[in-house]
């Protein structure tokens, strides 16, 4: 069968060229299958053109879900609690809900029972990640500087109490805390007494 040859791809996503190579058939073959199968729920899709074997989905690792949040928005890194979680900066856990930094817009997408949250930022902003794998992720210190960015702004609220403060590097939180603007420094001013950082 056709989906058996879909579930036998080493893809982790698989875009319209993807299943058209797969089972040997044109785009447009490809296209009107891709439909066929996500109304069946056998595939889902991600985003345009864009899809995963809906068992392989429920089945997705933390870093492979982090894979398809930077795919879902381009450009974009995992960040805030999703990224202090991940590098055990906080207690806080997120269930079914991946966090990211993006530059073009805000937006939430729900595939399946995960929930995809992207927050805008200034370009200016948008730094501080690298590659890890096979996702682009904060570093700690730029993922808690997200964190206290878009709390200042009454953009996000991230649970201070859960933060394990020794495990960043202040200086450089401070430092990319630099480039946002005075109600941010002033709110990482009164954060830095008030857990006496």
């Amino acid at each position: 069968m056709k989906k058996d040859l879909l579930n036998n791809s080493k893809k982790l996503v698989l875009t319209i060229n993807d299943i058209a190579k797969e089972l040997s058939i044109s785009n447009e073959s490809a296209k009107v299958t891709a439909n066929r199968y996500t109304k069946s729920s056998s595939l889902l899709r991600i985003k345009r053109n864009f899809y995963i074997i809906t068992q392989r989905f429920k089945e997705l690792k933390e870093s492979e879900l982090f894979q398809v949040a930077n795919l879902i928005e381009v450009p974009s890194y995992i960040s805030l609690t999703s990224a202090l979680s991940y590098f055990n900066v906080t207690s806080q856990q997120l269930q079914n809900i991946v966090e990211s930094i993006s530059v073009k817009r805000s937006k939430v997408r729900t595939v399946k029972n995960i929930e995809f949250r992207y927050h805008k930022v200034k370009k200016t902003f948008y730094s501080g990640f690298y590659r890890s794998e096979n996702f682009f992720i904060a570093e700690p210190e730029k993922a808690f500087a997200d964190s206290v960015y878009m709390t200042a702004i009454n953009r996000y609220s991230l649970d201070f109490e859960a933060v394990d403060f020794k495990k960043l590097n202040i200086s450089k939180v401070t430092q990319y805390l630099e480039s946002t603007n005075s109600i941010t420094n002033d709110y990482w001013i009164k954060l830095c007494k008030r857990y006496k950082i």
